[in-house]
């Protein structure tokens, strides 16, 4: 009896220790649980969580540019109408048969995401449009107008460079270069179209245009009124 008392006593405080490391294991899950913390390689240095930011910002600035192609379409044939240059004109009419192309590519590039074609108020393009129809109004018809479509022009065509270039960079950065191929078409587009503008404007439309007095345009203004 002496024996058994002795072997029952001795496995009591195993029990113990093992009960306690249980309940403490228990406590410290518990309070994993409750909360509800990651490690910080989950939270902060996940590249899919990183990417997905990036993939968010990407179809934002493509929601963007496609609004502004879509209004330049209405945009462009107000500026040939009011254009007097048949450089200026041939330049602008050439460009609106691309920036039908260029509303066509953003809609593939949705496609290519697996995303119906949506477009999101571009407030920077829509301020330079409105910019360049108060330059138009404003503007005496002729050489002077010309000269002032053409700084339109190519404030809007900044813009665009500015954003497939963007673009293009998160294309790449991404993955995606199915749609950085397609986007890098449009970007050389609106490079060539800048460039035929100044070269339109340094071919006659500025040298005519520093050479009109202010006393010619009061004149013009006058012969307008009647």
């Amino acid at each position: 009896m002496k024996t058994t008392t002795s072997k029952s006593s001795s496995k009591k405080p195993a029990a113990k220790a093992s009960s306690k490391a249980s309940n403490g294991n228990k406590a410290s899950n518990g309070h994993k649980a409750s909360n509800g913390h990651k490690p910080a390689a989950n939270q902060d240095n996940d590249p899919d969580s990183d990417r997905s930011k990036l993939h968010k910002l990407f179809e934002d600035e493509l929601k963007d540019i496609y609004w502004a192609e879509k209004a330049l379409l209405k945009a462009i044939p107000k500026m040939i109408k009011k254009a007097t240059s048949e450089e200026l004109v041939e330049a602008l009419e050439n460009h609106l048969e691309e920036t039908e192309t260029h509303v066509q590519r953003c809609e593939e590039v949705f496609e290519l995401l697996g995303k119906t074609a949506q477009a999101k108020k571009c407030e920077a393009m829509d301020g330079l449009i409105t910019e360049a129809e108060e330059i138009m109004s404003e503007s005496d018809e002729g050489v002077m107008r010309d000269a002032g479509i053409i700084s339109a022009a190519q404030k809007v065509e900044h813009y665009e460079i500015a954003t497939y270039g963007t673009l293009c960079t998160f294309a790449k950065t991404l993955g995606l270069n199915d749609i950085k191929e397609l986007l890098g078409q449009t970007l050389a587009e609106e490079k060539a179209a800048d460039e035929k503008l100044t070269e339109v404007a340094e071919s006659s439309i500025n040298v005519k245009a520093a050479n009109t007095s202010e006393k010619e345009e009061e004149v013009v203004e006058e012969e307008s009124a009647e």
